[in-house]
């Protein structure tokens, strides 16, 4: 408060404050409008009402004659896609509240009806992935994370390139065994680890931007090789062996699927060696400080020993799945939950962890889930699936392999990817015999591009679980993305074109 002195008087005699000055006194506070933020928040309501207010679009039709009309339903279906991609890419409001829009524009404008389009907020997949962060959480808690990023960072030395090479291999290798969801969610916090030692401040950096988009995207490339990365393979599988009646076994998919996905994970670290270069080619002293810092973490706890035991027995359970015949029943989101179950009776977390799961997150992928389900339920992703595919029936085999695998691509960036193959590969498999096309090309071509979406957080969950560092916006991502699935696509062609036919892959039919 103001001190008043016996001179503040006002004419009249009465107490007054000293004046303020002119352009204090007089001034406003304007609230700025964020124009940009504006612009796209509009952008993303007239793509949707330019698509769903306009007339009936025309019936696609396959090879074989038959009509997939796309529905007024089908059709808002796009229109809402175009909505929530908008808005996800450029961050109008936060990503998990534009997964909630996701449902609450499908019971309002009668896409499908409210209990559906909000169930699957809570769909199985979902509850993985929240099994999967809340076993990086335990990791944290119980001082694993330092552990092995310390122990890794001795390995690997001072050169922050290798520190790239390191996480990334580390990574992938751990998909082999081990659904890549639940791999990001174990890696995540060591990668905080390490990058806590490269740079204190709060400000994104080249380096943290590199390191866990890269984490995100390796992720996707190790799962390829084996069925145990991801579910899309079995359902792959299945697809192939009920159409063609050939049955495709655990090896004979690794043995092809192996090459792609190390090329991958090389190339995509000579990646972001350029496009995210570090500021820093080394870290100097930072073998010795992480010694120390192992060192000073003394020999492993109980607890630690605990949540090791309890994560590989899940694992162990999760990859028997798909060896012993009826425990595939068993859903693997159960499993994987059954880990957090035993966290918390074993009080290796507490009620205050559950309150920090990163629930922005899960919100993102039950928005995911539900406008995949709305694409495909609706029957907007057979429309668009058919359209696309009649657009190669006429082109060259390596043309046509090429282009199913792009859309494989594309899709999978917009619904889950075992709905994007499970929409994609039934219609290209009829379609390759017209072509000469031999159907194995076409199966292992997909499952590559199915496993690798690059473009946006909802693509695949390493993705969203990488967002989370902070390090980078989902715009971010998706420039990021783009040359990477251009890199993808290059790969592929020389894989299909060259090293599969050496292999011994059949790509054409004699």
């Amino acid at each position: 408060m103001f001190k008043r002195s016996q001179n503040d008087k006002s004419q009249d005699g009465h107490d007054s404050l000293p004046p303020m000055p002119k352009e204090i006194y007089l001034k406003r506070v304007v609230a700025k409008i964020d124009t940009r933020r504006l612009f796209f928040i509009l952008l993303g309501v007239a793509l949707f009402c330019l698509v769903y207010f306009s007339p009936a679009w025309p019936d696609a039709i396959d090879p074989e004659g038959k009509h997939f009309e796309l529905t007024r339903e089908g059709k808002a279906a796009i229109a809402l896609f175009l909505l929530a991609a908008t808005w996800w890419v450029f961050e109008v409001v936060p990503i998990g509240v534009t997964g909630i829009t996701i449902g609450v524009i499908q019971a309002l404008f009668l896409i499908r009806s409210a209990q559906v389009a909000f169930s699957d907020f809570m769909d199985p997949s979902v509850w993985f992935i929240i099994g999967s962060v809340v076993i990086g959480m335990a990791f944290t808690r119980t001082g694993l994370t330092k552990r092995l990023a310390y122990k890794m960072l001795v390995l690997v030395g001072e050169k922050t390139s290798m520190i790239y090479l390191g996480s990334f291999i580390m990574t992938a290798a751990l998909t082999l065994i081990m659904a890549h969801t639940a791999v990001a969610a174990a890696v995540y916090p060591l990668l905080m680890a390490i990058y806590a030692l490269y740079d204190e401040g709060t400000k994104p950096t080249k380096f943290g931007k590199g390191l866990f988009i890269g984490m995100a995207f390796v992720a996707g490339a190790g799962s390829i090789i084996t069925l145990l990365g991801a579910a899309r393979g079995a359902v792959a599988i299945g697809f192939f062996r009920d159409i063609t009646g050939r049955e495709i076994s655990f090896f004979e998919l690794s043995y092809y699927m192996f090459p792609v996905g190390l090329v991958m994970v090389l190339a995509l670290w000579g990646f972001f060696m350029l496009y995210c270069k570090p500021e820093q080619k080394t870290i100097p002293g930072l073998r010795e400080r992480a010694q120390a810092l192992y060192e000073n973490l003394g020999g492993i706890t109980r607890r630690e020993i605990l949540t090791v035991v309890i994560v590989l027995l899940a694992i162990a359970a999760m990859s028997l799945r798909s060896v012993i015949p009826g425990l595939d029943q068993i859903n693997k989101s159960a499993i994987i939950l059954v880990s957090t179950i035993l966290f918390f009776l074993f009080k290796i977390l507490t009620i205050e962890d559950l309150e920090e799961v990163p629930w922005n997150i899960v919100l993102l992928f039950g928005g995911a889930m539900s406008i995949g389900f709305c694409l495909w339920q609706t029957g907007a992703a057979s429309w668009i699936a058919i359209e696309w595919l009649g657009l190669l029936k006429n082109a060259s085999w390596f043309i046509f392999v090429l282009g199913i695998a792009l859309f494989v691509l594309v899709m999978t960036n917009l619904i889950m990817n075992v709905a994007a193959i499970a929409i994609s590969l039934p219609v290209a498999l009829v379609i390759a015999p017209y072509l000469g096309v031999a159907p194995e090309v076409v199966l292992f071509a997909s499952l590559v591009t199915a496993g690798m979406p690059f473009l946006f957080l909802v693509g695949a969950a390493p993705n969203a679980i990488a967002y989370e560092s902070r390090q980078f916006t989902s715009g971010q991502f998706f420039v990021a993305g783009i040359p990477a699935s251009v890199l993808l696509m290059i790969v592929l062609a020389v894989f299909v074109r060259i090293i599969w036919p050496l292999m011994g892959m059949p790509v054409i039919i004699s």
